[in-house]
């Protein structure tokens, strides 16, 4: 290797699984931590960790400044992005190598390239890949997103042109529906990338997600690692995810190995990355996009080929050839379960608090990334995801047979998950699929998942900030010191027991006055969609509340006018009253 030790720019079980690949391979790690992630399991585990000072993604985690800065005081010589964040930054990128340090991705060049919808698009149409009609480039407003539909027709897809991991998406079934879906999905654009361009593509009914995964290094080879299957999605998140794909023949995999191949080696592609295609209900194949990173279910590749793609990361980024072989012939089928703070009873909406309980399950073909423990509080600035289960079995029955044994050992307390969803999944034909038809898509949950979960008990979502700094003089030296908010409650107050503001903010709710407005988690209102005091109909979207990465829009409970009670952009509890609507 070149470099001694590394910077991981992310949080979570991410930054865990590069820290613990980074011991393996003798290479020293750098944590950087926002104060909400003062006592993650991160911070706990690298061998040095600094402070970024602030709450918000964009004060920390997206803030390269700061980043930088870190890199330099703990003289650290690379730079591993993790996936999200900044990952795929082209801006990041050149900024770590016009520092001096290692970038352990693509090039600038082939994240600017790639990370560009249309640019991708027009790159897998002249290597032969295969696609849906698409605008050629960015549209200019609505106005184009209409006048695509007409000419297409319906269904369509409007996607973020910079970004990934469906941020920035939507998927729109009703022309009625085009407008508030483009300004939602470049509103979105906006908060998770920076920037609100948009394209349109004709969208596959009813399609399955399918995705290669790649290698290439500077030695001019370009590897398919195998296939994944994706398909189950809420929101255009993914929640379960297998690897290699199942029930395709093998012409179609070929063509999807084939494709990815010749989009990467067309882009020079150096580093782990990913080609996404979806398959339609007809049989329809089309290239989706790529993401120049890797990708959060990489674990399923690994246990079904014995390969340690951060391990190749790290040798790809260090100039050496990759150690992959030849030919690859996947052993197995493994299968890949995101634990989220979600509440599967409330639609899936995130709920950030306290983990109480964490007792995660083991045994033959289990394996557990995760960033969280008991006792853990999950703070709302950041995506849901607390862990994945990744379970391995010498054919897809039998890591079925495994999956529905783990998963049923797996308690999580304290916060709502997602885990009741994932034990109605292993078990629901149309995913275990006895008679051979898989019946999944991408829009499955959402139309044709029959399951009805009881919402979980409330929980109050953690307390932010949860660090306060103040300057201290240390032998002469002035430092900051950053102290739990809670500390310094307990010593001004002069007593012996913290402020408990979880049971203050967990006593009974009084009854809320019909037509109010009442926000269903703890979040930020990123939007009022109607002005204070204009006339609104039933069921119309009056707000837009933001938390762990995820809009949920607020609809007027009648008609009436709206009376707004809470500002854009304020930090709201759940259940709180933000406003109402007046008969």
């Amino acid at each position: 290797m070149t470099f001694q030790k590394i910077l991981i720019a992310n949080r979570g079980e991410i930054a865990v699984r590069v820290i613990r690949a980074a011991k393996e391979a003798g290479i020293a790690s750098v944590a950087v931590y926002a104060d909400d992630d003062a006592d993650a399991l991160h911070v706990r585990l690298a061998d040095e960790a600094y402070a970024l000072g602030g709450v918000l993604p964009a004060e920390t985690y997206l803030s390269i400044p700061k980043l930088l800065e870190v890199a330099a005081r703990a003289g650290a010589d690379a730079i591993h992005p993790g996936y999200g964040f900044l990952s795929e930054r082209a801006d990041f990128a050149q900024a770590v190598l016009d520092a001096g340090l290692v970038w352990i991705g693509p090039d600038p060049a082939t994240i600017e390239l790639l990370g560009d919808k249309a640019r991708a698009r027009s790159l897998a149409a002249e290597v032969g890949a295969p696609l849906v009609p698409g605008t050629k480039g960015a549209v200019t407003g609505v106005d184009d997103v209409l006048a695509f539909a007409d000419e297409h027709g319906m269904p369509i897809a409007i996607k973020a042109v910079f970004g990934g991991g469906g941020r920035g998406m939507r998927v729109v079934r009703e022309h009625s529906g085009i407008r508030e879906a483009y300004d939602s999905a470049v509103r979105e654009a906006v908060a998770a990338f920076g920037q609100g361009d948009c394209l349109v593509e004709r969208f596959l009914d009813r399609p399955r997600h399918i995705e290669a995964q790649v290698l290439g290094d500077r030695h001019g080879r370009v590897a398919v690692i195998g296939t994944r299957d994706c398909s189950l999605q809420r929101r255009n998140q993914k929640l379960v995810e297998e690897a290699p794909a199942p029930f395709i023949d093998d012409a179609l995999r070929a063509r999807i190995h084939e494709s990815a191949a010749a989009v990467c080696a067309a882009a020079g592609y150096v580093g782990a990355g990913t080609v996404e295609f979806l398959l339609g209900e007809d049989g329809t194949l089309s290239f989706l996009e790529v993401n120049t990173r890797l990708q959060v279910e990489h674990p399923v590749t690994e246990v079904t080929t014995g390969i340690d793609l951060v391990q190749e990361q790290f040798r790809i980024a260090a100039g050496e050839p990759m150690s992959v072989p030849e030919t690859i012939e996947p052993f197995g089928h493994a299968i890949e379960f995101r634990i989220n703070a979600e509440d599967p009873g409330l639609g899936f909406l995130p709920t950030p608090g306290m983990i109480v309980t964490f007792d995660a399950p083991g045994g033959q073909g289990v394996r557990l990334d995760s960033g969280v423990y008991a006792g853990y509080a999950v703070p709302g600035s950041f995506d849901s995801m607390l862990a994945k289960l990744i379970v391995w079995g010498s054919d897809r029955e039998q890591a079925l047979a495994r999956a529905r044994r783990a998963l049923d050992e797996f308690t999580i307390d304290g916060v709502a998950t997602v885990l009741p969803f994932d034990r109605h999944v292993v078990s629901d034909p149309a995913f275990t699929a006895p008679d051979g038809e898989f019946g999944v898509h991408t829009r499955w949950i959402e139309e044709e998942c029959t399951a009805v979960f009881e919402p979980a008990t409330a929980v109050p979502a953690p307390g932010e900030p949860r660090l306060v700094r103040m300057p201290i003089e240390v032998d002469g030296r002035l430092v900051a010191l950053g102290l739990p908010e809670s500390l310094l409650a307990r010593l001004s107050s002069g007593v012996g027991a913290a402020l408990d503001t979880a049971d203050a903010e967990s006593t009974a709710s009084e009854a809320v006055a019909p037509g109010s407005l009442v926000a269903p988690f703890a979040g930020t209102l990123s939007a009022w969609k109607a002005d204070d005091g204009a006339a609104v109909a039933e069921g119309e979207t009056v707000a837009v509340l933001e938390a762990m990465k995820m809009e949920v829009p607020i609809k007027a409970p009648r008609a009436g006018r709206l009376a707004q009670a809470v500002a854009a952009g304020a930090a709201v509890g759940a259940n709180a009253v933000i406003g109402a609507v007046d008969a």
